[in-house]
């Protein structure tokens, strides 16, 4: 169950927000949004299935009856939100509200669909209510970017959990298994020792197949001798950790080595130098110096990483084109990487928390390269 301080903070936090905009309401149907704002753990699915409403003054939730019973364990009897699931439709509802509200001003996220948003126009007009819906840009996902108390005891238990699974996968690899048996073992791993479920499907890219970033595990058998991409994370309480390690089966090359050595030491830099009020894409152009510097800067392509939370891509953003500042609080991945074409790839991913001191990991597995089988 929910911590109701840590739920009536955000709440005030949007409340903020809110009275700084001149909104008289707000309506949200972004399950990642409600997540955070309600505090209902462990009762969202992908199906969009639920409407909240939230005034300076109250909150409500519409749901229907396959959820409502787990809304209701979960907030707990203090929650601030109201919970219901009268049956009438999600556009119904929520004009109803915003009616009895006498709502002038109401803000919708640009996250809805057209559809819903053509319904509420239309259920508007029946109920007679006039309503102005200027749209949220990403503002719910910007409040998101401050991690409270609760949050990150979350998230660093599902960083234990994913780095438990390391050791334990590191004592399973051996030549002649397949990607897809590796990942067939660490994710079940993970879900039969405290994970609630995974952050994301694990890419295991072997040999040449880390040379994709994103590459899908396959039947393909590792061979001795090769480096093996492993990117996985547990989910808990509907957060989420993000790691990457880079282990070899049997001796790495010099090669090999050499390249590992270059994407350490541009992730441990990252690391060192973070601090509260950095542009994202300052924090990449580091990392980007350091693998040009050492001759391999055609092969780090992609953002030095990305915040991590109720979704395992959140703001801020590290990448070339960001402008997200990372504020004390916010919670990211530092992840750079060099990939060879037809030879192998390397990455390192921690995610940590910024302070006002700098940057702290919440991953705690070993930077040294790991031989495994």
């Amino acid at each position: 169950m929910q911590n109701g301080k840590a739920t009536t903070g955000r709440l005030g936090r949007l409340r903020a927000l809110m009275a700084e905009r001149g909104y008289d309401a707000v309506v949200l149907r972004n399950n990642p949004d409600i997540r955070w704002l309600t505090g209902a753990s462990r009762v969202f699915d992908d199906e969009v299935a639920h409407t909240a409403v939230v005034s300076a003054e109250g909150a409500w939730l519409h749901t229907d009856s396959r959820y409502y019973g787990s809304f209701v364990t979960a907030m707990g009897e203090d929650a601030p939100f109201l919970v219901d699931m009268d049956d009438v439709t999600h556009p119904a509802w929520t004009a109803a509200r915003l009616r009895g509200l006498r709502a002038r001003t109401v803000a919708v996220e640009d996250t809805l669909s057209l559809g819903f948003f053509e319904d509420l126009q239309v259920a508007l007009n029946k109920a007679s209510a006039a309503c102005l819906l200027p749209r949220l840009h990403g503002d719910i996902a910007l409040l998101r970017v401050q991690k409270d108390e609760e949050e990150v005891a979350l998230l660093r238990r599902a960083q234990e959990i994913t780095d438990e699974a390391f050791d334990h996968i590191c004592g399973f690899i051996r030549a002649g298994q397949t990607e897809l048996e590796i990942r067939a073992e660490l994710e079940g791993y993970m879900l039969s020792h405290g994970a609630h479920a995974l952050s994301f499907d694990s890419i295991v890219g072997s040999g040449p197949n880390g040379a994709n970033p994103h590459a899908r595990p396959s039947s393909r058998v590792v061979g001795e001798g090769e480096l093996i991409v492993i990117d996985f994370g547990a989910g808990y309480g509907d957060y989420h950790a993000d790691m990457t390690r880079t282990v070899c089966v049997g001796t790495p090359s010099e090669e090999q080595r050499k390249v590992y050595d270059v994407v350490r030491l541009a992730h441990e830099r990252c690391a060192e130098v973070a601090r509260p009020g950095m542009l994202g894409r300052d924090l990449h152009k580091i990392a980007a110096q350091v693998i040009a510097d050492a001759g391999y800067g055609d092969y780090f392509k992609h953002g030095l990483g990305h915040g991590v939370g109720i979704e395992i891509h959140e703001r801020p953003i590290e990448g070339l084109r960001s402008e997200d500042v990372i504020s004390v609080g916010s919670v990211f991945t530092i992840e750079p990487g060099i990939y060879l074409p037809g030879k192998f790839g390397i990455r390192l991913e921690d995610f940590g928390i910024m302070r006002e001191d700098g940057y702290e990991p919440f991953t705690a597995s070993t930077h040294d390269l790991v031989c495994v089988g």
